[in-house]
């Protein structure tokens, strides 16, 4: 009888052990389809910025490498933001949002949205880089010196996208990112505006920001549990 008992308890925790599974870690989640798009896209983006950069700036010039967040919001709920691409030049701070979207790209219904068209026929309505970067360059504008111009921009990664001359100049393409920065440069040598210090620039911003995997990873797990 007590080698039958053994037997029996032996299974039983065998079985458990082997159907037992680990409970899912709340702090790592999976990479989505999405995600991954979205992450090749900024890489795309990325290579194009420091060409651009170089071409215009040679070294003169900050390309983070990779995102970044501004505690623009300290004791709330949400205190973080991501910045997709942060560019300092002598000619201007660039808060840069990228969009791997595929399709036709056309105004929305308002200033806060763009409606994409897929190859399919169907439109969707989804909100504006603009938009998402709105509070970003504020609060960089609010906590730098006036005379360093800060702007938000969108670029379109896919090769794949089309877009509207209707909607904003800030919205474009990734090839054309090179002619617009050559532009917003022009325009700065043309107003005679005193060059941005990129060194300190970058200082005062390291100031407002946080940079570590692990911070943006928490950040990213608030954003989509909150989703």
């Amino acid at each position: 009888m007590l080698t039958t008992i053994l037997v029996v308890s032996g299974c039983v925790f065998a079985w458990r052990a082997l159907t037992r599974q680990r409970k899912p870690d709340s702090t790592t989640a999976p990479a989505t389809r999405n995600q991954k798009s979205g992450d090749e896209g900024e890489a795309l983006v990325q290579a194009e910025l420091r060409s651009a950069l170089q071409w215009l700036c040679g070294e003169n010039f900050y390309l983070h490498p990779g995102a970044l967040l501004l505690n623009h919001a300290p004791g709330t709920k949400f205190p973080t933001a991501e910045l997709d691409h942060l560019a300092i030049t002598p000619f201007g701070i660039f808060v840069i949002e990228t969009k791997n979207w595929a399709g036709s790209i056309l105004p929305g219904p308002d200033a806060q949205t763009v409606v994409r068209i897929g190859a399919d026929g169907q439109r969707e309505t989804r909100r504006s880089p603009l938009r998402q970067n709105r509070s970003k360059v504020g609060f960089l504008r609010g906590v730098l010196p006036g005379t360093w111009p800060v702007e938000g921009l969108g670029v379109f990664a896919s090769d794949r996208c089309e877009i509207s001359a209707a909607l904003p100049a800030n919205l474009i393409r990734r090839a054309d990112l090179h002619q617009w920065l050559r532009a917003r440069q022009a325009r700065h040598d043309a107003r005679g505006d005193l060059p941005v210090n990129v060194h300190h620039a970058w200082r005062a911003i390291q100031a407002v920001a946080v940079t570590g995997d692990a911070a943006i990873h928490a950040h990213r797990i608030r954003v989509m549990q909150s989703a």
